[in-house]
């Protein structure tokens, strides 16, 4: 069965995508079989994978809203290890299609269910939201990681995400645990990065793991090119702290 972490944080711009795509990328080189599904209606783990969002006509929308479409039926293959189920721009409607749904929160997970023995790793890329497809991508799960930004406003709105997750837990998914968090764009001249570590071990004690992501330019070019950064660049600072990060999980 299918490890499913769930990639979250309701705050923009803290790497939950950067995450989601390399940390698949460098399970998949460890010969796991993994699969991203992009719940974004903005489609940045699609396209940061090599896939052009104007070609895809089907994805994860056709899942999520039309019961005859399977996970199987809209699957793209990266590799040979690694497969995306991508976002369209018909995503964003997804939320309003599905108010009316019978056990609306449980649909992401009812239809991973035909999939879950042909992986080693389900990874779900979230929106910036804790709206219902963020919480389709809770409940999917059984393991959230949290990328945390090191920076002063990387804490604000953690307690309404460590609360969604504890009510998830207590109402619709008591398997779900918190993998731990990783510290992203971490700057060592800067001397907030080291606050923002003692902060966060405040609300993660032995949750937070050792491989941090340093702020790297060839991290940010990566996606630009449609590509993982072990493809781009695998000898930069940001290729090896998600090699790193990739054996810490690995290994948990």
């Amino acid at each position: 069965m299918a490890r499913v972490i769930s990639v979250v944080n309701q705050k923009g711009g803290v790497g939950k995508t950067t995450t989601a795509i390399n940390l698949a990328s460098y399970l998949a080189e460890e010969g796991q079989r993994v699969l991203v599904i992009d719940i974004d209606p903005q489609g940045n783990a699609s396209s940061g994978l090599g896939l052009d969002l104007q070609t895809i006509t089907r994805g994860l929308y056709e899942v999520l809203v039309q019961a005859e479409t399977k996970v199987t039926d809209v699957l793209k293959a990266h590799n040979k290890n690694l497969h995306i189920l991508p976002s369209t721009p018909d995503l964003a409607g997804a939320s309003v299609d599905l108010v009316a749904q019978p056990n609306r929160e449980f649909i992401l997970r009812e239809n991973l269910k035909e999939v879950l023995d042909l992986y080693d790793f389900i990874l779900i890329d979230n929106p910036p939201s804790l709206g219902l497809l963020t919480i389709n991508g809770l409940v999917a799960a059984n393991e959230v990681l949290i990328p945390v930004q090191c920076e002063y406003y990387a804490l604000e709105g953690l307690g309404q995400l460590l609360n969604t997750i504890n009510l998830i837990k207590e109402h619709l998914q008591p398997e779900l645990k918190i993998l731990g968090a990783v510290m992203t764009m971490h700057d060592n001249r800067n001397k907030l990065s080291q606050a923002v570590f003692s902060e966060l071990y405040k609300h993660f004690p032995n949750r937070i793991f050792r491989s941090v992501i340093p702020r790297n330019v060839k991290l940010a070019e990566a996606p630009s090119y449609g590509k993982a950064i072990k493809d781009y660049d695998q000898n930069s600072a940001g290729a090896k702290a998600y090699r790193r990060l990739a054996q810490e999980i690995l290994n948990s």
